[in-house]
């Protein structure tokens, strides 16, 4: 059984008769026949997992059958050459689960080409009697040593089960106890990692039929690819196996995002997921569970036939005993939730997140919402608050002007290093604030970190000058986790720095060549180790040479400093790029809706995205007053004929000095023109 040492027989012709289709994340690798396939067996195996053969060491206890190759295309025999090649390379095993069926499909032993290998399967329980938490799952006869169902397959009846006690769900919203935001993030983690291109998230307010008022429920719904039925019970189950490589495209990791969040916002969530063949409903509820021994998830779920969707004949019994629980718990009566499952469009796919009876603050909520002004403007729109308005504590910071710890949408502005899903808060779209293309005297700074890359960028915001911030953002998997993280002289000195920031990516940075991460599970910062060590450290020192070479002194004294950003960017509400703006063109003259081919771009979305070279410092010739459609060349002569006394003459060589020596010996007439600018802004 591959290098299990099993010789088998590749024999019997006459055995491959079924066809298997085998997939990993939902792409056809190839088409293969089984050999003497059990009853019953899936048509298609869907890989969820590879891992290290020899933790599985119980595979030599499982039955086994042999997988041959019939490829309809070229690409399928390739794709399996080159899926069999990296099993045997790397000793790995590819696992994937049905709803009836575990199955593991072998490296091929050395020299035995790629044309077959073995697979070993094992029956799996109902659905409804083997995982934690997931349905209606009764595992107090497991904890108390009676009798269960079983096969040759599966563990002793020595082993000892896990059992789920209802309060685990108030422990779990701990995890996000220091900054109630931080449970909002993961829904939004999970939203991007399932490709979704759209996100709202709002608090509307819906009848309780428990208390007979109307109560606020947040609800937070995405475009992305939905859940089927078996990665629901995934997404409910309490912790499965971390993979063993670290997927740079997918920020979830943990397997106990949905949980920790959903039980920090409010004692009660339901989810209404849609794929295109399938339809999904779950509830986690406390109030469903008060006064039980264990805990109780119900799931119910539909399955494409023709036009309809139609609840699964094999579970029908158990599926409608969990939706009149779910009627009878929740404010989702069958009307509520068939106009939900309206908001669907056609073949649409999607995840809703509905999570009422909130986390309160004395009397009220923790969390404060404005509805805001509709009509487009850009003003007095929606938005939710932490009502604390606390500000989060940093080493050095004196402000207390951190929107960004109490607002979602400032939160949302900048959670991701390159933004490209549209997210709405209380209906109004999030205007995106990419930090990298947003700052004055930009600096890229390259170094290596116990032999790793790590590219950093600095430079001027005038939004965080005003309000006397500075520091680092830190983005692992393109998700910010630390802000205004303060380093070197900032931390010592409160106004060292004042508008400077820093923009750095830690994905490669923050992990092992094992696959384990040095982030907290909760994503708000990273674990106590030496490679973060050595990172404040390289950050301290580079932050300090950007202060000593690239920051006027002069400039930071009060009602003085202008940090125009180097170069405007405006993102296009269709294909989602950022296209750069002409110099001296003004952006709040922009709809707020606006497209490629508008003005100034006037292009067409297919035209590839612009980038930032990096090492480049532009400063902004509309800062010191001169037009920006003049000649930066001749803009250097006027400066030195003006440092100089020397009048102007047609045609007239006068060598250059430095960007330098020209800002040093600007005119008083110069700054006279910058302060006026200034105070008519």
């Amino acid at each position: 059984m591959g290098d299990l040492g099993v010789e088998e027989k590749l024999s019997c012709e006459d055995g491959f008769k079924q066809y298997i289709m085998v997939k990993k994340d939902r792409k056809i690798i190839c088409r293969t026949q089984c050999l003497n396939p059990p009853a019953n067996m899936p048509a298609v195996w869907n890989i969820t997992d590879i891992v290290r053969q020899e933790t599985l060491d119980f595979l030599s206890g499982l039955s086994r059958c042999l997988l041959r190759r019939a490829p309809e295309t070229s690409h399928q025999e390739r794709e399996w050459g080159e899926f069999l090649g990296f099993l045997q390379k790397h000793k790995r095993v590819a696992t994937g689960n049905h709803e009836c069926f575990q199955f593991f499909i072998l490296p091929p032993k050395e020299g035995s080409g790629f044309s077959c290998t073995f697979a070993c399967y094992r029956e799996r329980e109902k659905p409804s009697e083997c995982l934690v938490g997931a349905q209606t799952c009764d595992l107090s006869a497991k904890a108390s040593g009676r009798p269960e169902k079983t096969n040759q397959h599966n563990l002793s009846l020595e082993s000892n089960f896990a059992r789920a006690d209802p309060s685990y769900l108030k422990t779990l919203g701990h995890t996000h106890s220091g900054w109630i935001f931080g449970a909002i993030a993961e829904f939004v983690d999970n939203s991007r990692d399932a490709k979704a291109t759209k996100l709202e998230i709002s608090i509307d307010m819906i009848f309780s039929k428990a208390v007979g008022r109307e109560i606020p429920m947040l609800c937070i719904i995405d475009d992305g690819c939905g859940m089927n039925h078996q990665e629901m019970l995934q997404m409910v189950s309490f912790g499965h196996r971390q993979p063993d490589a670290d997927d740079a495209n997918r920020i979830g990791r943990f397997g106990i995002g949905f949980k920790t969040g959903a039980m920090k916002l409010g004692k009660d969530a339901l989810v209404l997921t849609q794929t295109t063949n399938s339809r999904s409903i779950a509830f986690l509820s406390q109030t469903l569970n008060e006064g039980k021994n264990n805990l109780e998830i119900p799931i119910v779920s539909y399955y494409r036939n023709g036009q309809l969707m139609e609840l699964d004949k094999k579970n029908e019994t158990l599926f409608k005993h969990n939706l009149k629980a779910i009627k009878k718990f929740s404010p989702f009566d069958k009307y509520f939730i068939g106009q939900k499952v309206g908001l669907f469009s056609k073949d649409g796919t999607g995840t809703h997140i509905y999570i009422w009876n909130l986390d309160e603050w004395g009397s009220n909520y923790s969390l404060q919402w404005e509805s805001g002004i509709t009509g487009g403007s850009s003003f007095h729109q929606g938005d939710i608050l932490i009502r604390s308005r606390r500000v989060r504590a940093r080493p050095g910071q004196m402000t207390q002007m951190v929107p960004l710890d109490y607002s979602l949408r400032s939160y949302l502005e900048v959670i991701f290093l390159d933004p490209r899903i549209k997210i709405y808060v209380q209906g109004s779209q999030v205007k995106s604030r990419p930090l990298a293309r947003s700052l004055n005297k930009t600096v890229v700074e390259n170094g290596t970190i116990m032999g790793k890359s790590v590219q950093l960028t600095l430079g001027c915001s005038q939004l965080e000058w005003e309000e006397a911030n500075c520091g680092m953002f830190l983005y692992w998997h393109g998700r910010l986790i630390e802000a205004y993280k303060r380093v070197g002289s900032m931390m010592h000195n409160g106004d060292k720095g004042r508008g400077v920031i820093g923009v750095i990516d830690v994905t490669n940075l923050m992990a092992d060549d094992n696959g384990h991460v040095w982030v907290h599970n909760n994503k708000q910062g990273f674990q106590d180790c030496e490679v973060y060590a050595e990172l404040e450290k390289w950050l301290g020192e580079k932050s300090d040479k950007y202060l000593d070479e690239h920051v006027d002194k002069v400039e930071l004294k009060a009602g003085s400093g202008v940090y125009k950003p180097d170069n405007e960017w405006v993102q296009c509400d269709k294909c989602r790029k950022w296209r750069m703006l002409i110099h001296g063109f003004n952006s709040k003259t922009l709809p707020l809706q606006w497209f490629c081919y508008m003005k100034p771009f006037n292009g067409k979305c297919e035209i590839p995205e612009q980038e930032v070279e990096p090492g480049v410092i532009t400063i902004s010739s509309k800062r010191l007053g001169y037009s920006s459609t003049e000649d930066p060349e001749e803009i250097k002569r006027k400066l030195s004929r003006q440092a100089a006394g020397t009048p102007e003459k047609m045609g007239e060589k006068v060598p250059c000095q430095t960007m330098e020596d020209d800002l040093a010996n600007e005119s008083s007439q110069t700054r006279k023109r910058l302060r006026r600018s200034c105070r008519k802004s």
